[in-house]
């Protein structure tokens, strides 16, 4: 009976049914991880589908001597589906896969190792390759990194506070210790849900790591694929999806300024989204309608203007206080 946990891997899910049994299977023959233990639990948040049945026939025959463990988020939004997992988990690092995130089979073995290296290390971030159903367009690389592509090199980078970049939270390991003590209970953005477009949920909880002095870091040996089918290629869902990080975008640019400079970094940000703006209208005026990209940017660029008066219009800014 193994009484301590080392390393834990939590999928919070939705509907996952249909991707969950190739990443189940993945994790099932991880490779080198003899010395040191670890665990996997799913989270299923709030699924409509099948899910948990899936789980509980991975459970009845499950013969790899680390855990599979299921439990439920009734709290729809990724949020709750990771603050859950914190909950549960047993091990001192967190790696979080998303149900369609493929891992390469050392994956496990490249997360462990790298907790071991840096003891003031907060989270670290995947590699994460594409794995597209169809081929983007042309110039899709410029908005890539949004749909959690994160190709940073071959060497490790820390990502230092002054450059405002953080990664996505796909493939991404979390310190069990940081996130009790820098991460709130209640957190503004809790992710996309019906009702609710708001997403970079992963990136206010970065923020407050960071915030607490502990380091975030790229580790490219933690290889993962991320499969991206072709509706998320689509116009219908790219837009929706753009506005809601730019409307997200003054929790994440707030986070780590002192509430005295907060009103001179709000006229700035409103500056630079202006001139964003009038730089990219000038640029592509006729080409909106036939260029996604660049119609993805301007809904980015102008939903990051508005952002602080969305948030709280509708009372997002208020439940923080």
């Amino acid at each position: 009976m193994i009484n301590s946990i080392d390393f834990t891997v939590a999928i919070p899910t939705y509907n996952g049914a249909s991707r969950l049994p190739k990443l189940l299977k993945l994790l099932q023959n991880q490779l080198h991880t003899e010395n040191f233990s670890w665990e996997i639990i799913v989270v299923d948040n709030n699924s409509t589908d099948n899910t948990a049945q899936v789980v509980q026939n991975y459970q009845k025959n499950w013969q790899s001597r680390y855990p599979l463990k299921y439990c439920f988020e009734s709290k729809q939004g990724a949020a709750y589906a990771r603050k859950q997992a914190v909950a549960e988990a047993k091990g001192k690092f967190i790696g979080f896969l998303d149900d369609d995130n493929y891992p390469v089979l050392t994956w496990v073995a490249a997360a462990y190792a790298f907790s071991q290296k840096y003891p003031r290390v907060g989270a670290y971030a995947s590699q994460i390759h594409p794995d597209w159903e169809v081929e983007p367009p042309k110039n899709f690389q410029r908005i890539s990194p949004f749909l959690a592509i994160t190709e940073r090199g071959d060497i490790p980078l820390l990502y230092e506070a002054n450059k405002k970049i953080l990664p996505p939270s796909a493939g991404l390991v979390v310190c069990r210790q940081a996130w009790l003590e820098s991460v709130p209970n209640n957190p503004i953005l809790t992710g996309r849900v019906t009702g609710n477009m708001l997403t970079s949920e992963d990136l206010e909880m970065l923020c407050y790591i960071q915030k607490a002095g502990w380091e975030i870091w790229y580790n490219p040996e933690m290889e993962i694929y991320h499969k991206i089918p072709k509706s998320r290629l689509q116009k219908d869902y790219l837009i929706p999806f753009f506005r809601g990080i730019g409307l997200s975008r003054y929790v994440t640019r707030m986070a780590n300024i002192k509430p005295c400079y907060r009103p001179l970094v709000f006229l700035a940000y409103v500056a630079n989204d202006l001139r964003k703006i009038i730089l990219h209208l000038l640029k592509y005026r006729n080409d909106f309608k036939h260029d996604l990209v660049a119609n993805c940017e301007l809904q980015l660029f102008l939903s990051s203007l508005i952002s602080p008066f969305y948030l709280w219009k509708n009372g997002y800014l208020k439940m923080s206080n």
